[in-house]
């Protein structure tokens, strides 16, 4: 197994990149609040000649996460373009471009907040409250912050049963939203699918969203696009299985196992990607130049 180089900065290995897959949370903010390095970094980027394609599993058209993003006083002009699996998962509710989207139907369960209820608009669905009544469902998130997974096996056992498909708009298992943990969308698709219900995922680490941004960026050679991010699970993963490099943001989602007193433990890195089965090129202890 390979092993990690652990740097101070992307300024140290700019020019083995083009092409810039930026996650948000745990890198470029904290769900409340934009880090300062971060922005720091994104401008120098910038100006470095490199493409900045914000690559986020936010359950949200990008238009809303773009917004969302400026309120936070993430500039747009620090970015180059936004690709949400939110947006993703809109279009393929939108255009049915498969079998399986064709089948889905148009009577829909939602397990989401109500912040999210954007993804319905413009898709010909009808909302409804029973699962019984329901063709799929669609998950992109959790209302009461202090939801688990099981908490909803209610609804997705009877859908489990009836074979009722699910779309994921958002992979993620958890974030920490102001430092305060809560689970995403991917962990109740994650039970769905141990109830043996079966799942359509939208975002990383599936390879759809990468050739996307690359065909839109441009990009013919993957080795020349690197992913930054601090999922081990999506952020890394996903890229590695583009071939395209990564570097993993230890002060993010992982924290409590990888930083120590404010520094990243090589040791428990080392130990985690044996863990995980999957390397990152390079660590971090916070996103910056």
């Amino acid at each position: 197994m390979n092993s990690t180089r652990i740097i101070s900065g992307l300024g140290e290995i700019a020019d083995r990149f083009d092409l810039v897959l930026m996650d948000l949370w745990g890198c470029v903010h904290d769900g409340i609040k934009p880090y300062p390095p971060a922005l720091d970094c994104l401008a120098r980027l910038g100006a470095a000649g490199k493409t900045v394609a914000i690559l986020s599993n936010a359950p949200r058209r990008a238009g809303e996460v773009i917004a969302r993003l400026s309120e936070m006083g993430v500039d747009r002009a620090l970015y180059t373009e936004l690709f949400a699996s939110g947006e993703e998962t809109w279009r393929y509710l939108k255009t049915r471009p498969d079998g399986l989207a064709q089948r889905l139907g148009r009577r829909v369960y939602p397990i989401m907040s109500e912040r999210d209820r954007g993804m319905l608009e413009g898709l010909d669905l009808e909302a409804v409250d029973d699962v019984g009544a329901a063709t799929f469902l669609l998950v992109t998130g959790i209302a009461d912050e202090k939801s688990q997974a099981a908490d909803f096996d209610a609804v997705l056992k009877p859908a489990a049963r009836a074979s009722l498909p699910l779309v994921c708009a958002n992979p993620d298992l958890l974030v920490h939203r102001g430092g305060v943990e809560e689970i995403c969308a991917g962990a109740i698709a994650e039970r769905y699918e141990r109830l043996g219900g079966r799942v359509v995922y939208h975002g990383k680490p599936h390879r759809k969203i990468y050739e996307t941004i690359f065909k839109s960026c441009g990009l013919s050679a993957p080795e020349r696009a690197i992913g930054v991010g601090d999922s081990f699970r999506t952020d890394v993963r996903g890229a590695a299985n583009m071939g395209a490099g990564s570097v993993l943001v230890a002060g993010g989602i992982h924290r409590l196992e990888l930083m120590r007193a404010g520094r990243l433990d090589a040791g428990q890195l080392a130990a985690l990607s044996r863990k995980l089965s999957v390397v990152p090129d390079y660590a971090v202890s916070q996103l910056a130049w």
